[in-house]
């Protein structure tokens, strides 16, 4: 019985090029050709699919999890629930700043309601641009 060597599955550039010119392969042998299957003890190779779609995203720099942040580390997700802090502050939180795209300086004119607070984003052409909080 004559063991075929098997290949290191490949990431990134190499797989998106690898891809690309399989074009014409199902999803499987597509897989299998960039290195993605184990043989088993009886010899049967066997695709692993997974591991194939996720190296595919991975290389196309698609980010589907939440909780990784661009310096490698996890966190907590954003909860849209905020509470008072015992000094008095209402601190929003860099998730929400962030996934508004806020940056250091921004400028909020802030209005009370009777069980809310408004923030009105003062944008470059001097406007203000409503942003609400409400309890």
């Amino acid at each position: 019985m004559s063991k075929k060597k098997k290949i290191e599955p490949l990431t990134g550039e190499e797989l998106l090029k690898k891809v690309r010119e399989l074009e014409n392969l199902s999803k499987e042998e597509k897989a299998k050709a960039c290195g993605y299957y184990t043989v088993t003890k009886n010899g049967i190779e066997r695709v692993n699919m997974m591991k194939f779609l996720n190296a595919l995203i991975d290389a196309e720099g698609i980010e589907l999890d939440s909780t990784a942040h661009a310096n490698g580390r996890g966190g907590r997700s954003a909860s849209y629930r905020i509470s008072v802090q015992s000094n008095g502050n209402l601190l929003i939180g860099s998730a929400y700043t962030k996934q508004m795209g806020l940056k250091p300086g921004d400028e909020f004119e802030i209005s009370l309601g009777r069980k809310h607070i408004r923030l009105k984003q003062l944008d470059e052409d001097g406007e203000f641009d409503e942003v609400e909080i409400a309890s």
